[in-house]
């Protein structure tokens, strides 16, 4: 076996074996675990929702802030309260991803006020776009990769 080749499993059905580097390790242990992995099923879709908000959260921080520096409302403490409150709202949909739906909810009503940030602060639509964008794709695409290993555990009889 060359450098080239991925080592095969014991069943050695042809395909490769998925190894990871332990970062890599590491940041989807805890990813999973953020998600609730433990109990239950796992949610690549609460796992991918989870790093998104957790990346949000600092974003949400620095708009509070760039609020206060810049005075974009009065009293300029109201920039603080802002971040502040978007970001107790990210917290809040982090805690509660772990129990069904209503952490995927509040996710969606915080996307939709990072981006009516905009008119306090015009230069923030970029970014809350693009995090808006990911979170789509990750909601999207989370789901599909639930129901596709739903479908392969259902296959497999039910055992994984």
């Amino acid at each position: 076996m060359n450098g080239a080749e991925a080592p095969r499993r014991p069943d050695d059905d042809g395909e490769p074996e998925l190894v990871l580097s332990p970062s890599e390790t590491v940041a989807h242990n805890s990813a999973m675990r953020i998600a609730g992995a433990r109990r239950g099923p796992t949610s690549t879709q609460k796992a991918l929702a989870s790093i998104v908000l957790g990346f949000e959260l600092f974003i949400v921080a620095l708009f509070g802030l760039t609020i206060f520096g810049l005075s974009a409302l009065e009293p300029r403490e109201l920039g603080l309260v802002l971040g502040g409150g978007l970001g107790v709202a990210i917290l809040i949909a982090l805690v509660s991803m772990r129990r069904g739906r209503f952490g995927i909810l509040v996710g969606w009503v915080v996307h939709v006020l990072m981006l009516l940030t905009a008119i306090i602060l015009p230069m923030s639509l970029i970014v809350s776009v693009l995090f808006t964008a990911l979170w789509v794709y990750c909601m999207v695409r989370g789901a599909r990769i639930d129901r596709d290993r739903a479908a392969w555990v259902a296959a497999q009889g039910g055992a994984a």
